[in-house]
């Protein structure tokens, strides 16, 4: 198998330290924005602790779907070769996952079975990305003894979420917690040193357009919280209180952490960067996406509150799941950017971690007021965490970004 840099009569071409993101690689970030919106909407129909939970189990398969190619994407180039074809391939069977989302643990009546569609459909992608990694690491043995430990988790994933389409309840449950842990633990068992990772540029520029993609979802449900509604001014003012939560988010990735996990990532060398790109991207990526989509579910529904949507009414109460979206995603965000600070050693970001806390702390006071109030504290506490980062950091922020764009 021939590969090389973009010449002609190259099957593959390979990525370069100074390689961006591809224009195939964005559109198929637009099946995963569909899948993000397909997870708020499954959630909303059931906002239980046990609905929560089954939405943070499928987002953890959907991006697992997308860490997979975020890493082959970063070895070859999507849009050149064999690459474009099997990223083309990858991209209609996650749009079937996505469509499959509201039939992944219980089957609708009439047509093809909904979990197994699912289950199926998470299999293909698997097997596409694994046949393009082989492919791909064709004069590299340590790669491709890497891809053969890596398809081990593979079979073993995607056959417990097979199993899992035959089951239901908590049964169903616990087969897809175990398959997560197949393919997030297998992975992390077989270690980083085989994966070859050649442009941090690239690997981070990936994973930050997809966190932009999860707050568009946020600004999303914003709208379809009450887009059968009458605009009145508890919505006015709810959702541009619910667009500064989503800029604040934006702000705290965005403003410097993104330029700091670059560097990090540009610095560091072979295994060490592998490992690195792991923890920090790969794994402390995740609960900032389920942050944002928890956080989209409990906007949608504090905004419906306001809208007067099921009778509700701006002064009443959120409570339940929906309240602990609200406030637990948001804290589950900072918490995670905590630690992806802290990995790519630049500190513990303790104001980070103390918000975080403090907000999960405050959650059930926050059920006691009205929804607006408690709209009012959490868009508050996040713009004073900026607030105040931007003061106490200043000096530092200047260096980092002046530094960036001398670079």
């Amino acid at each position: 198998m021939r590969t090389g840099n973009g010449k002609r009569g190259a099957r593959l071409a390979r990525v370069t330290e100074s390689s961006a993101a591809t224009t195939l690689e964005l559109f198929f970030d637009l099946v995963f924005v569909f899948a993000l919106t397909q997870v708020t909407a499954f959630m909303a129909e059931e906002p239980t602790p046990k609905g929560l939970l089954r939405g943070a189990l499928v987002l953890a398969v959907v991006w697992w779907c997308w860490v997979a190619y975020s890493w082959s994407s970063n070895l070859v180039k999507a849009d050149e070769g064999p690459a474009r074809t099997a990223l083309l391939g990858a991209m209609g069977a996650m749009f079937l996952i996505a469509l499959a989302i509201p039939e992944a643990f219980e089957d609708l009546p009439g047509g093809l079975d909904g979990p197994l569609v699912f289950a199926l459909c998470y299999l293909l992608l698997r097997v596409i990305h694994l046949v393009l990694f082989w492919t791909a690491s064709d004069n590299d043995t340590g790669l491709r003894a890497q891809v053969v430990r890596f398809s081990a988790s593979v079979v073993v994933g995607t056959s417990l979420l097979v199993v899992a389409s035959q089951t239901e309840g908590w049964t169903q449950i616990a087969f897809w917690a175990a398959a997560v842990v197949a393919d997030y633990g297998g992975n992390y068992l077989i270690g980083a040193s085989g994966w070859r990772l050649p442009s941090a540029k690239h690997f981070a520029e990936r994973h930050g357009l997809i966190v932009i993609i999860a707050l568009g979802e946020s600004i999303v449900a914003i709208g379809v919280g009450v887009n059968h509604l009458p605009i009145s001014w508890p919505i006015v003012a709810g959702a541009v209180l619910g667009l500064a939560i989503a800029a604040s988010l934006w702000w705290a990735y965005f403003d410097t952490n993104v330029l700091i996990m670059e560097h990090a990532l540009a610095e560091a060398g072979g295994a060490e960067r592998t490992k690195l790109a792991r923890s920090a991207f790969t794994y402390l990526h995740l609960p900032i996406i389920i942050g944002v989509v928890m956080l989209a579910l409990g906007l949608k529904k504090t905004l419906g509150y306001l809208g007067g949507h099921d009778g509700h009414s701006p002064s009443d109460h959120l409570h339940g799941a929906p309240l602990w979206a609200l406030f637990g995603g948001a804290a589950l965000y900072l918490l995670a950017m905590a630690a992806i600070s802290h990995r790519c050693g630049h500190g513990h970001k303790p104001q980070r971690l103390a918000l975080g806390v403090l907000l999960l702390a405050i959650t059930p006071l926050m059920g006691l007021v009205p929804a607006f109030v408690a709209l009012i504290v959490l868009s508050a506490a996040l713009i004073g965490l900026n607030a105040g980062e931007w003061v106490h950091y200043r000096d530092q922020r200047h260096e980092i970004r002046h530094a960036t764009a001398g670079h």
